[in-house]
Parts: C-alpha cells; sequence; structure tokens
C-alpha cells in the first residue's frame, strides 16, 4: 500500500504539473459565445468566427465546435466580429468593445437553400482510432447519451442501461450495494472462455478480468463488477458494438462485444462550475410469506407423524414442547421471529459530484469528483466510492496536440461473511429467538446463537450449515477495499495534411485489501472449533500497461470519393500478485487479524500467487467511400496471447463490411421523406483465449501425504501445447432508416454467429497416463438472431415536445457439436435426489438446459398410485396383482408411493420413475429482452420520462420454491405449505409433509417457472428553473428531478424477483433463483446546478 501512495502522489504532481503548464490563458482579452439557429435554436456546427480590423481585414478567425461555441483572442476592442455559415445569411459586423461574450442567432438564406444543402455532421471516434460520421458506419452499433440517464441512482452506468440498447441483455446478479451487473451481448458466446465484453474508455481499454486460475484467495464473484470504477456523472456516450466487423480490431478480448465509454472533456471559454446531488431511499419488495412460530411446530410434528418417527425421543423434541418446567428452552423456542424482516433495512443512499469544465483555444480541461454512498437493504451491506478524474487536452502546435488523462477510484465494499444469507432466513427456525432469553424470560442484548438446535450446526465447510442470520450479517466481517490509479498519456502528430500518428500509453495500477474475520458469537461453536473467530487477510496488486501506435492516412480524392486507412499496433502487459493469511481460534473476538496467535496447532495457513498476460496486435483498416452511396470497410488483424503455446500463439481474423445508401439512388432521390436508408452487410472472424493464464505449462503441486517426513510434489495437470483459438465466425444484416426530417429513425438487424474450436474444460480421457481429464477444444454453437429499434418524434411546437423508443431482440442458442470425450451430463447420482435437477449438455439444444421429471400433481389414494399402461389400463405382476409406482435406480434405490405423494409422469409405463423419464424442461436463455419509454416536454423546463425493459421466454429455476414446500427435514416453509395434502379427498398441489423420507421434490417442471417479465425501470419527473429566476441566486442554471426506480414489475413467476442472472461457470451452469438479493425500489431526489 506504501507503494501505492508513493505512486498516487507522484503521478498528482506530474498531472497537476502539466496542468499548469498547458492551461495558461492567452495573452489579450478572450471573447467566446455560441452561434445558434434562430428558428430551431439549436447549436451551429462549423460557422466561420472572422475577426476583423477598423478596416475591415481580417485578423483572425476559427470556427464552432459540435455545440456551437467559439472563442477568440482580442487584442484590441475596437476590432469587429462577423459571423458566416453556407445556408445562412452573414452576420453585420459587432465591434467587440468591452463585451466577452457575444452569440449570434443565424438566419436561414432561402436563395441560398435553393442552390445547396450542406449538413454538418459530427464524426466520432468508436476507440478505433478512426473518425467516422456516424451515418456512414458499416457495422451493427448503437449509441447512448449518458444525460439521458443521468436522473437515475446508479453506482455504474450499466444498471442504467438496463432495456436502453437492442441485443443488450443486462441482469442484476444480486441487489446488495457494490455488485456488479451481468452484461451479455447477443447471447453466450463462450461456455469456458470469457464472457463478458471489453469496456474502452477514452480509446483504451478497461481491463478488469481475472483468470479462474489466479487465486488472490480473496476474489469473490462480486469483487470486480468492470464498471464500478467509473462515475456515471464522468460518461459522455457509450456505444455498443455488436458484431464482429465491429469488434475485430480489438481482438480476442472483444469476442464477446465491446462498449465504447468516452468520458466528458474541457470545452472553449471560462470555466464552466457544475454540482450535482442525489439522495435515495430503497425498499425490499415484499418477501415470501412464511410460517410463524405456531404453524412451524404444527409442521414438524405432522412430518415426524407422516414418516413414522417417535419425535418424543428425538433430542431436539425440547426445542419443541414448550414446557415452562424448562424455562431456558420455552422462552427461546417459543417464539415468531421473521427472520427475513430481521435482516431488512430501509436502504438509503446519496451521491455527490463536482465538475469544472473550460479552457482557451490551446488548453482545455474537464476535472471532477464523485463520492457515491449506499446503505443497502440488506443489514450489513454497504458500499462507499471516491472517483476523481482529470482530462487535459493541449495545442501545441498545428502538427502537435497532446492529452493527459488521469483517473482515481477508492471503494469500500462492507459484504456479507456468507453470500447468501436471505437464503438461510427464509429456512430458519421462526420459534427460535433472535436475542437470548435467560431462564426468568428476560431478554439480553447477546445474539441467541446455539451450537446445536433441531436445524444442526454451523460448519462453513457445508452448504447446509445454518446459523442466526442476524447474528451472521451483522458481526460476520468481510470488507474489501478496491483502489485504482490510471494515468493516461497520447500524443498525436500530423506529419503531412493527410497523414498523422497518434500515440496512446495507458498504466494500470491497482490493489485490492479483503479482511474477513467470523466471532464466535455469530455461530455460537466451541472455542476449540476451526471456524470461531475465523481471521482472513487478502491483499492482491495488479500492474498493468497498455500501448496503441496508430498511423492513419486520409487522401484528398475528390467530391465523389472519400477513404481513409489505418495501421495500428497494440500492446498489453499485465502483471498480478497476491497473497493470503488464514488464522483461526484467536483468543478474543476484538483480535481480528489473523497474525494473531491461535489456541488450536497448525490452524494458521498462508498462500501467495502470482500471473501475467501479455497481448499484441497488429491491425490493418481501411474505408471507401463512392458518392456518398457506396461504402466499404476491411479490416485484418493479428493477435498473439501469451495464453497459448508457442506453436498456437498468433491468429489472424479477417473482416469487411459494405453499406449501400439507398436513398441517393435515383430512384428515391427525391423522395424528400426519407433523409437516410442504408443496407449493411458485413463478415468477419474473432478470436477468443483462453480464461487462463499458463495452460501451455505442465504445472506441480505438494501431495497431500508425507514420506519419512518429506513432502511430496505431484504433476498437477497435462501440458496444453496444442490448444487453439476460440473463433468467431460472425455474419450480420442491418438497415437503416430515417425520414421526416430526422424524427424518425428505425434500424433492425438480422445475424449468425458461429463458434467454433469452443474451449471445454475436462474433457474425460483415459486415466491411466496419470490425467482423467484435460482442457482441449471440441465443439461448436450458434447464436443467431434479429434486432429491431424505432426512434421518434411525434410531437415538436414550441411549447411541447414528445420523444419515444423501443428495442427489441430475439437471440436463439443451440450446441450444434460436442466431442464424444466431453461428459454430456452432470454428476448422475444427483437426478434422483430430492431438490436436484438433471444438467446434460446435448447437442441441438442450448447452453444452460436443464432436465427432470414432469410433475402430474398428487396421488389421491393408493388406487391413484397403481401403474397404468399407455391405454391407461392398470398393470399387474405375473401372479395377477397391482404393480404399484415406485421410484429406484436399482436394489439400492426403491421407495413405493403412498397417498399424498407427489405424482411424476411415467414416460415408458414401467411403473418406476428413473432415468429414463427424464425430459427436458427449458433453459434459462430469453427468447426477447428489449426496453422501451418516452419523454414529454413542456416548454423545454418541465420534462416527464418513463422507461420500461422486459425479458421473454426464459425459464427459470425456483430453488426457493423448492426449499420452501419440500416439508422433508427442520426448515421453515413457506405459507404455500398450509394448504398441503393431509386426507383424502384433498384437491392441492402440496403434497403430505414427511421428515426424512420420500420423493416429493425431485427436480419437475413444478418448479420451472416462466421467467418473463415487463418493468418499469424508472419514472421521471424533472424542471429546470428559468435563467431570470436563477441568475437572482448566482448561478447559470438549477433543476431538480424526482426519479422511481423498479416501481412496478408486471410477472408470472411466483418467486421474490424474475431477474435472476446466470452464472458462467462451464456448460451445466443453469439459472436458478436462491433468494439473493432482489432489486429494490428506489426513490431519488436530486439537484443540478452550474456556476
Amino acid at each position: 500500500m506504501k507503494n501505492l501512495v508513493i505512486r498516487l502522489n507522484c503521478l498528482l504532481i506530474c498531472v497537476l504539473s502539466v496542468h499548469m503548464l498547458f492551461a495558461q490563458a492567452p495573452s489579450g482579452k478572450n471573447v467566446r459565445g455560441t452561434v445558434i439557429d434562430k428558428n430551431d435554436k439549436q447549436p451551429i456546427i462549423g460557422a466561420t468566427v472572422t475577426l476583423l480590423d477598423r478596416d475591415g481585414r481580417t485578423v483572425r478567425g476559427t470556427t464552432t465546435d459540435i455545440e456551437g461555441n467559439y472563442s477568440l483572442p482580442v487584442p484590441n476592442p475596437a476590432f469587429r466580429l462577423a459571423v458566416s455559415y453556407l445556408g445562412y445569411k452573414s452576420t453585420e459586423p459587432i465591434v467587440v468593445g468591452e463585451k466577452t461574450l457575444i452569440n449570434f442567432q443565424l438566419v436561414s438564406s432561402s436563395k441560398d437553400l435553393d442552390q445547396v444543402i450542406i449538413t454538418a455532421r459530427k464524426k466520432s471516434d468508436d476507440g478505433s482510432g478512426l473518425l467516422v460520421d456516424d451515418r456512414d458506419r458499416t457495422v451493427s452499433s448503437f449509441k447512448v447519451d449518458a444525460k439521458d440517464m443521468e436522473e437515475m441512482q446508479s453506482a455504474s452506468i450499466d444498471q442504467a442501461l438496463q432495456g436502453r440498447m437492442p441485443g443488450v441483455d443486462i441482469a442484476a446478479i444480486s441487489g446488495d450495494p457494490g455488485a456488479p451487473m451481468q452484461i451479455r451481448i447477443r447471447g453466450v458466446s463462450s461456455i469456458n472462455g470469457a464472457v463478458d465484453p471489453l469496456i474502452i474508455v477514452d480509446g483504451m481499454p478497461f481491463e478488469t478480468t481475472i483468470p479462474d486460475d489466479f487465486n488472490f484467495a480473496t476474489s469473490d464473484e462480486n469483487g470486480y463488477g468492470q464498471l464500478l470504477n467509473i462515475a456515471p456523472a464522468d460518461i459522455k456516450d457509450i456505444t455498443v458494438l455488436k458484431d464482429a466487423a465491429a469488434t475485430a480490431i480489438y481482438g480476442s478480448r472483444a469476442a464477446n462485444g465491446v462498449l465504447v465509454i468516452n468520458t466528458k472533456r474541457g470545452t472553449v471559454g471560462k470555466p464552466q462550475l457544475s454540482y450535482t446531488v442525489k439522495g435515495s431511499f430503497g425498499k425490499q419488495p415484499s418477501q415470501i410469506p412464511t410460517l410463524n412460530g405456531n404453524q412451524y411446530s404444527t409442521l414438524i410434528l405432522e412430518e415426524f407423524y407422516n414418516s413414522g418417527i417417535q419425535f418424543s425421543t428425538n433430542e431436539s423434541a425440547k426445542q419443541f414442547q414448550y414446557d415452562r418446567n424448562d424455562p431456558y428452552n420455552f422462552y427461546n423456542f417459543s417464539n415468531n421471529t421473521n427472520w427475513i424482516e430481521s435482516i431488512t433495512q430501509l436502504g438509503y443512499f446519496h451521491d455527490h459530484s463536482f465538475s469544472i469544465n473550460g479552457g482557451g483555444q490551446k488548453a482545455k480541461y474537464q476535472a471532477s469528483v464523485n463520492y457515491f454512498n449506499q446503505e443497502g437493504t440488506t443489514k450489513g451491506t454497504a458500499f462507499a466510492r471516491i472517483t476523481s478524474r482529470v482530462n487535459l487536452d493541449y495545442i501545441v502546435s498545428s502538427k502537435i496536440q497532446f492529452r493527459a488523462d488521469f483517473s482515481y477510484t477508492r471503494g469500500d465494499n462492507d459484504q456479507l461473511y456468507l453470500g447468501n444469507i436471505r437464503n438461510t432466513a427464509y429456512i430458519k427456525m421462526p420459534n427460535q429467538a433472535i436475542y437470548e432469553y435467560d431462564e426468568y424470560g428476560n431478554q439480553s442484548d447477546n445474539y441467541f446463537s446455539p451450537a446445536v438446535t433441531a436445524q444442526g450446526r454451523y460448519d462453513g465447510s457445508k452448504a447446509g450449515s445454518v446459523y442466526n442470520p442476524l447474528a451472521m450479517a451483522e458481526v460476520g466481517v468481510s470488507n474489501r477495499i478496491d483502489q485504482r490509479i490510471m494515468p493516461k498519456f497520447q500524443l498525436r502528430y500530423n506529419i503531412t495534411p493527410v497523414l498523422n500518428f497518434t500515440g496512446d500509453m495507458q498504466i494500470d495500477i491497482s490493489n485490492s485489501k479483503l479482511k474477513t474475520f467470523l466471532p464466535q458469537i455469530a455461530t455460537g461453536l466451541p472455542f476449540t472449533n476451526p471456524n470461531v473467530n475465523l481471521a482472513g487477510d487478502g491483499d492482491s496488486d495488479g500492474f498493468g500497461v497498455q500501448t496503441r501506435s496508430n498511423l492513419i492516412y486520409n487522401p484528398q480524392l475528390g467530391d465523389k470519393h472519400w477513404g481513409q486507412a489505418m495501421v495500428s499496433f497494440q500492446t498489453s502487459d499485465t502483471r498480478r500478485t497476491g497473497q493470503s493469511l488464514t488464522g483461526t481460534n484467536t483468543a478474543s473476538s476484538f483480535l481480528q487479524d489473523p497474525v494473531n496467535p491461535s489456541r488450536t496447532n497448525g490452524a494458521n495457513f498462508a498462500g501467495a500467487g502470482a500471473g501475467q498476460t501479455r497481448t499484441l496486435g497488429l491491425v490493418f483498416q481501411g474505408m471507401y467511400k463512392f458518392m456518398d452511396k457506396y461504402i466499404i470497410s476491411t479490416s485484418l488483424r493479428g493477435d498473439g496471447s501469451s495464453r497459448f503455446g508457442p506453436g498456437n500463439r498468433f491468429g489472424v481474423f479477417p473482416g469487411a463490411s459494405l453499406a449501400w445508401r439507398i436513398n441517393q439512388e435515383n430512384f428515391l432521390k427525391n423522395v424528400k421523406k426519407i433523409n437516410d436508408l442504408k443496407l449493411r452487410l458485413s463478415y468477419a472472424q474473432i478470436g477468443n483465449a483462453p480464461r487462463n493464464d499458463y495452460t501451455f505449462y505442465n504445472t506441480y503441486q505438494s501431495y497431500g501425504f508425507s514420506y519419512l517426513g518429506q513432502t511430496g510434489i505431484i504433476s498437477n495437470d497435462m501440458e496444453l501445447t496444442n490448444l487453439q483459438w476460440e473463433t468467431k465466425s460472425s455474419y450480420n444484416v442491418g438497415l437503416d432508416l430515417t425520414m421526416l426530417n430526422n424524427r424518425l429513425e428505425l434500424s433492425g438487424e438480422v445475424y449468425q454467429d458461429r463458434i467454433t474450436n469452443m474451449f471445454y474444460n475436462d474433457l474425460q480421457i483415459p486415466s491411466y497416463n496419470g490425467y482423467s481429464t484435460v482442457d482441449l477444444n471440441a465443439g461448436t454453437m450458434r447464436n443467431e438472431g434479429w434486432e429491431f429499434f424505432v426512434r421518434g418524434n411525434p410531437v415538436k411546437n414550441k411549447k411541447i415536445r414528445v420523444d419515444a423508443s423501443f428495442n427489441i431482440a430475439f437471440n436463439q442458442n443451440l450446441i450444434t457439436s460436442i466431442s464424444r470425450l466431453y461428459p454430456r451430463e452432470s454428476d448422475a447420482g444427483k437426478a434422483l435426489e430430492n431438490g436436484k435437477f438433471k444438467t446434460y449438455f446435448q447437442e441441438n439444444n442450448p447452453f444452460g438446459s436443464f432436465y427432470g421429471f414432469r410433475y402430474k400433481g398428487i396421488y389421491q389414494n393408493l388406487d391413484a398410485t397403481v401403474a397404468r399402461d399407455r391405454n391407461g389400463n392398470k398393470i399387474v405382476s405375473p401372479d395377477g396383482n397391482d404393480v404399484y409406482m415406485k421410484i429406484g435406480a436399482g436394489p439400492s434405490v426403491s421407495y413405493q408411493f403412498q397417498p399424498g405423494d407427489t405424482m411424476y409422469e411415467d414416460i415408458n409405463h414401467d411403473g418406476l420413475i428413473d432415468y429414463k423419464d427424464i425430459v427436458y424442461l427449458g433453459n434459462g436463455n430469453p427468447k426477447f429482452n428489449g426496453g422501451f419509454g418516452g419523454t414529454i416536454t413542456y416548454k423545454g423546463n418541465l420534462k416527464l420520462s418513463a422507461a420500461f425493459n422486459f425479458r421473454q421466454g426464459n425459464d427459470l429455476i425456483n430453488g426457493t420454491k423448492i426449499t420452501s414446500t419440500s416439508m422433508h427435514n427442520f426448515n421453515n416453509q413457506s405459507t404455500a405449505v398450509l394448504r398441503r395434502w393431509r386426507k383424502e379427498g384433498d384437491q392441492t398441489d402440496i403434497p403430505r409433509a414427511l421428515f426424512g423420507k420420500g420423493y416429493n421434490f425431485l427436480g419437475s417442471d413444478k418448479y420451472v417457472e416462466d421467467g418473463s417479465f415487463l418493468r418499469l425501470r424508472s419514472v421521471t419527473a424533472r424542471y429546470d428553473f428559468g435563467k431570470k429566476l436563477v441568475s437572482k441566486i448566482g448561478v447559470k442554471s438549477l433543476g431538480a428531478y424526482l426519479t422511481a426506480e423498479n416501481l412496478l414489475t408486471f410477472t408470472r413467476y411466483t418467486g421474490q424477483d424474475p431477474e435472476v442472472g446466470i452464472r458462467i461457470g462451464g456448460p451445466f451452469s443453469v439459472v436458478q433463483d436462491n433468494s439473493t438479493t432482489p432489486p429494490t425500489k428506489v426513490f431519488t431526489f436530486g439537484l443540478t446546478t452550474r456556476f
């Protein structure tokens, strides 16, 4: 950490020195202003502003920027300013005098417009380095202005992007503070490789991916949210690149799509100060209702009775006898505790952003500081972050421009010691007290955490461990502090008017510290237990350097021809180190550092790791346009990655795209209602590298046994010298239409992605060679679909403006081939275990598919349990007796169904429920996703807006329903079990209660639900106060708004929330809702002001 602070101080000194050197104001007085169209008040880009002397001679001039702003030094107050622009009447020269602000409103010239129409268009960089007019893009991309989302309360911008980008599916992993979002662009394109999109910030990759085989001993799935290090207030716009033709130039890291983020930069003019403050509170949706203590006790007694177990002889019976002669157990086990309510609180947020922006003709700057603080809706969770960013632009001369950016982020995240406490809170026995009572009925301040209850005891190594949820939330410690410094420098040299060179270098320095501690009072275990006073410290450091060198050629080809070409050389070198220390049984809960001595010998241990990834790329890219009709773009990228063996380290990936501007053809040229109609075609390949480093090495590890006191060393894995690039081949056809004076915009896409040489982990091989599995390329997968987007401005007058948009995307995923060596199914024994689903990996089925039994209801009586053939006739044994339905996979597993048990479909009518009756039940990939919304603006001051997002066609395993209706053990249940089967004639979907017996909750379609939903993502009312009013309080602008998020959700899903992200952990990953913290309802009030 000391080195990190030293580096931070040095970089701050360097950046501030550069700022002071480059931001010197020019001598003399500066005059600035804005040039707009007098009719629609829109800024005019590229207008010529000329400074004239007393004799009318031109002294100097400039042109307006994309916001219509200009600035000119004026050495003499007697000089005059004039503005001209083609299609507008030139202004009469105005004497500058003592004025420092002069604005112009140009009036259109109908005479000039009859002769020629010229449209000023902004060219933007999609991160590659080439400046391209947005209307000339030949690839699949979509841009969102961050200004449209500034009223939302989001720790990261990806939360605000839900439903706004066609083909981009964003889902919450958890509603806890600091948790990242899952982002998928056009489906899942890898099952064992990287699956997250590449983030590009101001032209350079924003690295956050941590290889799976690099164990910091401190990391978790929430630890590396890609966008948490970027304050939303610093973002100007975001562009998503979807097809391979658009992403190929970024290499293997872009195989899953690219999000290009441009941050705000300085503009010409006096310093502009802005401050935004937001205050919010959040509330969790209603919980799934659970049994109270009395209902729970009744259920437990019934479970034992139906199972034929004498409950009174059970040691746990004291916790259900309510015997006043045993006052300690009576007071501590005769309660009606709502554990979910006990760990839930009202969450709150506050967000502060301050920025300063300005500059002159030579130097421009943008500096910002943001502070975000969130207290979660689950006790024990919080997230605080401070970010700062300085962006500097300096024009050294007409040939040399320089850019320096600096950002610093510090995040402090309080997490739950155990990730999903809510799941435990749902099943925790409700008759147990939260705080301990003494034998006289007096409640103490001590958590009631007995070492053993009827539900068992806490054991950190077992998923079924139980504990006091509130104690675990409040005193279990899991705190992570992340710091990150990213200085970035760019030098642009105009070699000739048509040839320029741009060099970029980015340095990425990061540190992550994780501190954990589990005190004895959280579990109640004896002090000799290794899970008591368990302390952990982890420290990881990252250091990366990325470079990019672009040589760009922009030839002057005349009026009919336009083109540009680029050669780019890119490198990256990322190094990681990590250390961890764990100690247990410290002498006191106040001694939370693992270096403290343990009361148990050999209980402390340490670990360390290191890793390095290096890549390089050489890109050739060209673009040509003829007569503003026909556009072609080509690229060829050579990629190299250190994650491959020497023989396959490099790959070559081509790409090409075409566009035809149909409205420029003679048969449409005179159709005035069409502003632009463009057909796009593209094909490209892109490679994907493995997730892990050092796969081509034969690594070793210490052996678990010793000989003569010496620990042995064994080979850990096989040397993979022939692992090849996973390759995605992408085809895309798109059509873009803009019409009615740009007030209606439509876009459609059809695509197919074919992934070959898929990375498959754990391919089975004969074990006689010393290894049982190996990682290889061994299969293919296909994604195909379509996307549609429409945006319109149906109403636009002096008082009211109405804007609306809608987008929808369809994606279908199929596994098309699998190696015959690859395991086609998950653990075979789990299919006949209660609560378990079979997961196969099958050709012609989607990734993320799950399998199980078909639920048919409840056996009402003994006759209903008789097996029947395909015609519905009873099956009889050779001796003439009825054959009753059983479950089993051999002599060791056999159970005859009884009245009140769950009925499953006997697919082959053999009277036995077994593996032969398992069928495909669904998959968690949504068929459709998208969003829509609208904004109504009244007189430019009052704005009302709403945004929806939706998913449709995805299946979801309701894991909470499984655990809360099983009635199989001492776990609490939902109130749905109050309608359980008790006697013949009961018409219900809930079976009888059985303690430790039966097969009433096998993985079946009873627990597979439609996860489709439509969510009112946000509703905002905003008012911007008039200039006359705000000028009286000394500010330039002032706005206030009120926003409600996640206000309504329309769904048939019966769980707590249908938005569940899939964690890609291999080919058998499925979507299952296990009651993680759901997205909260958030209400925000905010103020924005400029000085």
